[in-house]
């Protein structure tokens, strides 16, 4: 079984949903691996209060020319939908690295065996950590000027499902904001989305594109209401009624949860009134899973 967090709009608590939601769901007995897919930004890690492990290194397919076999023939480049290959008058061809997509397309096409090579770069790392609360936390961080973050969010997931299957139990996976490639291949195949929004108008409109997308992706869409205190909780109920989604939670502004947060200790891990409420949103996930774990 696997669970998204996500939200079109960023800085709406969805990261503080998504790991207090794992630290309940293992109070709660559920085995579960974490994955923090949010490669740009990720900061799970930070909330859990643990330092990540050694990172891995991610390497992406990047042509390199024999140009002692190259006939100068420019099919690489007419191939190159990124135009990451430009070719100079005489149809030498020269890449820039940080437009290539490691499609390959270059190398299918290109009519004369070695006149391609392979070579490749490291677009990010991907960190495979141990935590303290019982799970495994895989998170995907992006090397410092990659302009790619997608194939790095692919092998993050690998991973991360891998290491599902081998330990079981669910696997949460926290996504990055907005609704872009990045997040849909995040949230593919999920059973279960749950889209953390705020009562405002940038946060609505956010919300109706995850929406969206989980009506797209045919993924039952749960609604997370942070700060609903603030703002007009209305619009998002009558965001939920016309998408057939669920509002499952409401989490109101909280000093306890920013002391939580500056803190890096989960809130539910507390006696603060607010850890109920991820008590109870985590029973609500297993009881929609069959019980889960």
């Amino acid at each position: 079984m696997r669970i998204a967090v996500s939200g079109g709009k960023g800085g709406t608590g969805k990261s503080t949903v998504a790991v207090n939601l794992a630290v309940a769901l293992r109070k709660l007995g559920a085995r579960l691996t974490m994955a923090d897919l949010d490669v740009e930004t990720p900061n799970d890690h930070l909330l859990l209060g643990i330092e990540l492990a050694v990172g891995e290194p991610v390497n992406q397919f990047m042509p390199k020319f024999d140009y002692s076999k190259c006939t100068k023939c420019r099919k690489c480049a007419e191939a190159c939908e990124e135009h990451a290959i430009i070719t100079l008058r005489d149809g030498t061809p020269f890449l820039m690295p940080n437009l290539c997509s490691g499609c390959r397309a270059c190398e299918i096409v290109c009519p004369v065996p070695g006149a391609i090579l392979e070579d490749y770069r490291v677009v990010g790392h991907i960190h495979i950590t141990p935590t303290p609360y019982g799970f495994t936390l895989v998170t995907g961080v992006l090397r410092e000027g990659e302009e790619r973050a997608l194939p790095l969010v692919v092998e993050a997931k690998r991973r991360a499902i891998r290491i599902q299957r081998e330990e079981g139990g669910l696997l949460l996976i926290d996504t990055a904001a907005g609704t872009g490639n990045t997040v849909a291949k995040a949230v593919e195949f999920s059973d279960l989305l749950i889209a953390v929004t705020e009562p405002t108008p940038p946060g609505v409109h956010d919300t109706k594109l995850i929406l969206e997308l989980g009506r797209l992706m045919g993924i039952p869409t749960w609604i997370v209401i942070n700060r609903a205190d603030l703002g007009e909780r209305g619009r998002v109920y009558e965001l939920a009624k016309k998408y057939d989604a669920e509002v499952v939670a409401e989490i109101p502004y909280s000093e306890n949860i920013v002391r939580s947060y500056v803190g890096g200790r989960p809130i539910v891990l507390t006696d603060y009134p607010e850890a109920k409420i991820f008590e109870e949103l985590a029973g609500k996930v297993l009881s929609f899973l069959g019980g889960g774990g």
